[in-house]
């Protein structure tokens, strides 16, 4: 992943590093709840076949937190709090990227072959998200 350890994410977010187990065999990253993960998985899923030029999420969530992984590939992600946007490169499988709710995100930019995972603390409910980017403002009172 490039270098953003010491970049200033938007409110709430941080990266994730998910400590590596190698040997002979190749690398095995993990992660528990409460602990590299903040929180108790209540969903996981994941992206893939991204075709060209397309994006995903381009919303925000109202209460659910994720973490998203690269699995393989990269892509870009834009987190936005209404008061800072970064885009960070995601491309290293044990380095997620927190993303709390009331933060705006789009991943873009796939690699060919590019997997996303997806650990969420809530079950899918689609009231809790937020499709447009004028309601998001006004739900972070801005």
């Amino acid at each position: 992943m490039n270098k953003v350890n010491s970049q200033i994410l938007p409110k709430g977010c941080k990266l994730i590093t998910l400590p590596n187990v190698v040997d002979i065999r190749g690398m095995l990253a993990y992660g528990e709840c409460g602990k590299e993960i903040p929180f108790e998985i209540k969903r996981v899923f994941w992206t893939y076949d991204i075709a060209d030029g397309q994006s995903r999420g381009d919303h925000a969530h109202r209460t659910c937190s994720m973490v998203l992984f690269p699995l393989g590939g990269s892509f870009q992600v834009l987190l936005d709090d209404g008061d800072l946007k970064v885009t960070l490169l995601m491309d290293s499988p044990n380095v997620g990227v927190l993303i709390p709710p009331g933060v705006w995100s789009i991943q873009s930019d796939f690699s060919q072959q590019a997997s996303c995972v997806c650990l969420a603390s809530d079950f899918y409910d689609a009231d809790d998200y937020i499709h447009s980017y004028e309601e998001f403002l006004k739900f972070i009172g801005k």
